[in-house]
């Protein structure tokens, strides 16, 4: 295993501060995401898949959209939205705003959310670190996959695409092994489709394929 660069897992820590803005309606919505910074918008969108998010959204404001305000359609179009589509936040909140304002023009009027059900906006402060875990071939690569925290997976199946457009695990298996089917099988992985478990056991279920493909060309 010579030459081969190793993969190091890595784990990411969210801390949450309130901004201390809540939006009770869209247009407020509107304003306030214009002017928050953009750790908040990161945290209420990219981040909104380390919280066992709700299949049917795909961020935090398409979720209150559809049950806080019980608008569908506007719920609907938010969740449309790529968050790991665009090379910044603010390309992303750009996009957020345009929804929002289409929406805002084509209803006579909008509804409020009940008191309490307002949408408070909130931040994240993100650490990052390693967690002391190397592999250099696919069957510990797998081990760890398996047992590792579900932040772990997140930060190299999700955030890794705004830092590299693909899934660090795609990325690696198909640099250091050659192994381009394997790679693609893995980056093709709906993210808004799974839960980070149900992304970890599509991953699993993709490697030991292809562990035992590889024993059985060995044996055979």
């Amino acid at each position: 295993m010579e030459g081969i660069k190793p993969f190091e897992f890595k784990q990411c820590v969210s801390i949450i501060k309130a901004t201390g803005r809540k939006a009770g309606d869209i247009q407020a919505l509107r304003n306030i995401m214009a002017e928050v910074s953009d750790e908040s918008i990161f945290h209420h969108t990219c981040q909104y898949f380390l919280k066992g998010h709700f299949l049917e959204y795909t961020n935090e404001f398409a979720q209150w959209a559809g049950e806080g305000l019980e608008e569908s359609a506007l719920s609907e179009r938010l969740s449309n939205i790529d968050p790991y589509g665009y090379k910044n936040i603010s390309d992303l909140r750009s996009e957020l705003l345009n929804v929002l304002d289409i929406c805002i023009s084509s209803l006579p009027k909008t509804r409020k959310a009940v008191a309490g059900g307002e949408f408070y906006f909130n931040e994240t402060i993100t650490f990052t670190f390693h967690i002391g875990l190397k592999v250099k071939n696919l069957a510990e690569f797998l081990l760890a996959v398996k047992y590792v925290e579900s932040a772990v997976i997140y930060y190299h199946f999700y955030e890794a695409r705004i830092r590299l457009g693909v899934d660090d695990f795609s990325a690696w298996i198909e640099q250091t092994f050659d192994k381009k089917k394997l790679a693609d099988r893995i980056r093709g992985i709906d993210p808004f489709m799974h839960s980070i478990e149900g992304i970890r056991e599509h991953i699993v279920e993709a490697l030991e394929e292809e562990i035992k493909k590889d024993m059985e060309a060995i044996s055979g």
